[in-house]
């Protein structure tokens, strides 16, 4: 059989097996679904036992699921996120671990890197996590409302930073595309917010359960206009996807709750049953292990950037916790803002394309991200488990 075929073999059984995975240790520890995503992608990829390689087939996928993965934080952002004191305080917080990554990433790495290794160290990985609030319930409580704002400024403050100073233009000239882009996006957002949509919302609800599925398809034809719009403008794709969820939104926000509900249910099957999965299982595949394997100081370097997410992400983060919340709360809060992953596998590929990182240096980011997701969630539980009989138990959602 080609590699690409070998791929199209295993890589559904491995999405097959994420699950099953998660279901069998639930007994003993609750771990996020994308954990065991990415490490049976790392078992199949080149390093390990060599069942799949890179291919660009799977690469265009996992495109389209990285995009189907911020369209659903956008779609998830409340009004909490966006103002009022939880979505300021985040945004301090966030400036704060800007701008203390950088500082730390000059010290590792002066010049363009230590761009790339700040805007890592600021990110959150709001995609993954809001699964494990959504299996908790706390979507919708103050605790979640912290934890999507800070979220929300972690994974949008850096996919702007990326198109600011890694989009190959310079920081004025990108300045002026991006104000183009926010210009589109925010008549955009102005329609779907003012405008009454009682037809679509019809249209939508006669076609649920038809083949015609016309939800799905306005969704998916909202998240290619505005992804075409940014890889035109030159900026990251990941920002059209964003903004594409939060327009969506607030087309379907006016609908019956229980049409809202089927349509979200349809997109979670598509995003979460298939291309986000497959995303993370090809970052998996291309995690460059070999490279940690020929350098064993680099493992050390993976416990010092999860300490690094702490202090530089995780501190700043408890500045957005509830307000009155208890030490406890503010330390949950803190572990899930020092949660990353997306943002830092996809800024990593940019620091290996543009020669400014290594191979190595990639992976101890990347990994030192997979492990906060495995790591910090489950801690953040058994703290608030502690504190006003809150369960806190973690989602297995990926």
């Amino acid at each position: 059989m080609t590699p690409t075929t070998t791929a199209l073999l295993v890589v559904p059984l491995l999405i097959l097996a994420a699950p099953i995975c998660t279901r069998l240790v639930s007994r003993w520890i609750k771990i996020p679904i994308v954990v065991f995503e990415l490490a049976l992608g790392i078992a199949a990829g080149p390093t390990v036992l060599g069942w799949v390689g890179e291919t660009e087939f799977l690469a265009r996928l996992s495109d389209f699921g990285v995009t189907l993965l911020f369209f659903v934080a956008g779609t998830e952002i409340t009004a909490s996120a966006v103002r009022g004191r939880t979505a300021r305080r985040a945004w301090i917080g966030w400036l704060i671990s800007i701008a203390l990554g950088v500082a730390a990433g000059f010290v590792v790495s002066p010049g363009l890197g230590a761009i790339i290794i700040g805007i890592s160290l600021a990110s959150t990985a709001l995609g993954t996590l809001l699964p494990i609030l959504r299996d908790n319930g706390d979507l919708g409580t103050p605790f979640g409302n912290a934890v999507g704002a800070i979220g929300a400024a972690g994974e949008f403050g850096p996919i702007v930073a990326i198109s600011l100073f890694l989009g190959g233009r310079s920081p004025g000239a990108a300045t002026i595309v991006l104000l183009v882009f926010g210009a589109v996006a925010l008549a955009a957002m102005f329609y779907a917010g003012r405008t009454p949509h009682g037809r679509l919302h019809r249209y939508v609800e006669a076609t649920l359960h038809t083949s015609a599925q016309f939800a799905v398809r306005v969704v998916l034809a909202i998240l290619t206009l505005l992804v075409v719009l940014t890889l035109e403008l030159g900026i990251d794709m990941l920002l059209g996807a964003f903004t594409a969820g939060i327009v969506w939104k607030l087309l379907i926000r006016d609908a019956d709750e229980h049409t809202q509900r089927s349509v979200e249910t349809k997109i979670d099957a598509l995003a979460f049953g298939f291309l986000v999965p497959l995303f993370f299982v090809y970052t998996g595949v291309k995690f460059d292990l070999r490279s940690l394997l020929d350098d064993p100081v680099a493992f050390a370097w993976i416990p010092a950037v999860m300490v690094a997410l702490l202090l530089i992400r995780g501190l700043p983060s408890m500045l957005a916790a509830p307000e009155g919340a208890g030490p406890r709360e503010r330390i949950a809060v803190g572990l899930f803002g020092a949660t990353g992953l997306p943002i830092i596998v996809v800024v990593s590929q940019i620091g290996v394309q543009q020669d400014v990182l290594t191979g190595t240096d990639a992976a101890v980011l990347v990994g030192a991200g997979l492990l906060s997701v495995l790591i910090f969630p489950l801690i953040a539980a058994r703290v608030r488990a502690r504190t006003d009989g809150a369960t806190g138990a973690v989602g297995t959602g990926s």
